[in-house]
């Protein structure tokens, strides 16, 4: 019997995979999470569903505590918060007690920032993230008729979709020229807001929300000098990886403003492994797949497998967590966007101008039933030619094709290789005989050429 000692902190995608990965790995181990949220295991993405009616509460949550205790062997205690974190005496302080830990799994996650502005604190003011969150904005809700949703990221246009099909009037207002800011290219987000525009969802852009009106409650919100009407008011401006825990233990922080970790995500301070503490989830900070610098993937995909990493190696197993391209795909009502690797407004962050190749073609052969238009498009890094970044608007089937471009990206491959190289399966109620991938590549590599 091993005898040891694990403590996840955290209870979202990567503290769950990291408790159960180690419980796994050794099974004679100790695990302990310790989370300050209500429900553990369940599904954030699918909270805005549950507003129109298209799943429930109950189904978001995969397992209770009590699951997890009788099947697992994993005690979980909830609604706590912890107060002091001691890494010489290796222990956590939490409600009452104190757990000794021999390994720890920090997986905090993030914070939703909220701007700094006058009327944030009012009633029927609120942020997605958990479920306590959206059970107490459900009953707000009932009795609103207009919502205005602050940031058009992909959680707010999950949520501003979700409340117009509850039949609410929704105004996104967004401080960017753009929708889906950083990881879109404007062109493509474009075609993504003009369709919910169609459905009935307005946009008011570069037009930061400057303060929330009302006496109690919101009733309205300013944004650019213009009073829009708001019976609910939605942030949905972005998250931050919550650093308490991180800076109670004195760790080194990275350019992004997040915990930076080797590969086996354990944590560093002054420069040094920290040895036994882990860190996984939104908390933590990647290395870019495309280029030699930082990135944050904070996406439950990528938490799931960072937490699995640091679960394992928090129970004296090997495993290592590799450079991302943070794939990602966003679904709403009757259109899809994702993207992987660069887009053009990160590249240029990281000093790259890529060339690009755009080709717009059909979901489904021309002569089969419910196809849709697909517009592809792929950005490569201009000296080396290689593939850097994706990004596809369409009506279906975006999902596959975005995990294959991501294979290219991860891979290295340049715009010459994939033309000679890439192939695709063809069947006429999924894609034309040439996928609308490599007509896109082929306009790439005339791009590149010149």
């Amino acid at each position: 019997m091993s005898g040891r000692r694990i403590v996840v902190i955290g209870s979202g995608a990567a503290g769950m995979s990291a408790a159960s990965e180690a419980k796994r790995a050794d099974p004679e181990a100790a695990v302990t999470v310790i989370t300050e949220d209500s429900d553990i295991a369940y599904s954030p993405c699918a909270i805005p569903w549950v507003f129109e009616g298209r799943t429930t509460w109950d189904a978001l949550v995969m397992h209770d505590a009590a699951f997890y205790g009788k099947e697992r062997g994993i005690e979980v205690v909830t609604e706590t918060s912890v107060s002091a974190v001691d890494g010489e005496k290796r222990s956590v302080t939490a409600g009452d007690r104190e757990y000794a830990y021999d390994a720890l799994v920090i997986a905090t996650g993030s914070t939703v920032f909220v701007p700094p502005i006058e009327g944030k604190d009012l009633e029927n003011v609120y942020t997605i993230k958990t479920v306590r969150d959206g059970k107490r904005l459900e009953q707000a809700l009932k009795d609103a008729r207009h919502v205005v949703i602050g940031g058009a990221g992909v959680i707010g246009l999950e949520a501003a979709v979700a409340l117009r099909n509850a039949g609410k009037e929704v105004t996104v207002i967004e401080m960017m020229d753009q929708a889906i800011p950083r990881i879109a290219d404007p062109d493509m987000a474009a075609m993504v807001q003009e369709h919910l525009e169609s459905a009935g969802i307005r946009f008011v852009m570069k037009a930061p929300i400057q303060k929330v009106n009302g006496t109690g409650k919101a009733e309205s919100v300013t944004a650019a000098g213009t009073d829009y009407p708001a019976d609910v008011v939605i942030f949905a401006t972005g998250v931050r990886a919550d650093l308490r825990i991180p800076r109670m233990l004195e760790l080194d922080i990275g350019q992004l403003n997040a915990v930076v970790t080797a590969p086996n995500m354990q944590v560093y301070r002054r420069g040094r492994l920290v040895p036994g503490v882990f860190a996984a989830g939104d908390v933590v900070q990647c290395q870019s797949s495309v280029v030699s610098g930082p990135t944050m993937s904070q996406l439950g995909s990528t938490a799931v497998k960072q937490g699995l990493v640091a679960g394992r190696c928090a129970a004296g197993k090997p495993a290592s967590f590799g450079a991302t391209a943070s794939p990602w795909v966003c679904s709403l009502e009757g259109i899809e966007i994702g993207g992987t690797g660069m887009s053009a407004g990160l590249a240029s962050w990281y000093g790259m101008t890529p060339v690009s190749g755009k080709t717009t073609g059909l979901t489904r052969a021309r002569y089969y039933p419910g196809g849709t238009p697909m517009t592809v498009k792929l950005l490569a890094d201009p000296a080396s030619h290689r593939i850097v970044g994706a990004q596809i608007v369409a009506g279906e089937d975006v999902t596959g094709r975005i995990n294959w471009l991501t294979s290219v990206i991860n891979e290295g491959v340049t715009a010459e290789d994939f033309a000679v190289r890439a192939e695709n399966a063809y069947c006429p109620p999924t894609n034309m005989v040439r996928d609308t991938v490599l007509a896109a590549a082929d306009d790439l590599l005339k791009n590149i050429e010149g």
